[in-house]
């Protein structure tokens, strides 16, 4: 697909097929579009955890109330090292958001790429989340997504609503 049609496209999925499981060789290329994005530094202070165990996901399924997130056969959770990360030497400002954001975008592209859904979602019950994936202590969960197949008959809608270029952009 060309780059610029994918990205005009792709859309946060709410209807998976939970009983489609997506091939290995197709969670790797995502993964890897993960392991493979720029960080400051290159530091790559992070882990991507892939759920997929019928009980880890029903632990992880509960740190979220939709029935939708309930469809996905797989969660993905990004984890980022807040040691590892770097830091801004003049007002410390630490590099992991940016870092892990730039990494779940390489995620979701590489997966809306492989024709797998994604929803990023950061409004989880944090301590259910960290409590299921066994969080680490130098660890800090930034954000998650399902992956899976759209239900057959899912439509994406035909127009988002984005703000015209030039109300996002400032030329000096």
């Amino acid at each position: 697909m060309d780059f610029y049609n994918l990205i005009e496209n792709r859309e946060s999925i709410r209807d998976y097929d939970s009983s489609k499981k997506i091939p290995d060789e197709v969670l790797n290329r995502i993964l890897n579009a993960g392991r493979i994005a720029p960080s400051a530094s290159n530091r790559q202070p992070w882990t991507f955890i892939l759920v997929s165990s019928e009980d880890k996901l029903s632990e992880v399924r509960d740190c979220y109330p939709r029935e939708w997130f309930k469809q996905a056969p797989y969660v993905l959770v990004a984890i980022g090292h807040n040691s590892k990360s770097w830091v801004r030497s003049y007002d410390g400002y630490n590099s992991i958001e940016t870092d892990l954001t730039i990494a779940m975008d390489h995620l979701i592209l590489a997966a809306e790429n492989e024709g797998v859904g994604t929803c990023w979602i950061i409004a989880y019950d944090y301590d259910i989340l960290a409590k299921a994936i066994e969080l680490k202590e130098d660890e800090t969960i930034y954000c998650i997504t399902p992956l899976g197949y759209q239900n057959e008959g899912f439509k994406k809608k035909k127009n988002k609503i984005r703000k015209p270029l030039e109300e996002v952009v400032r030329r000096i």
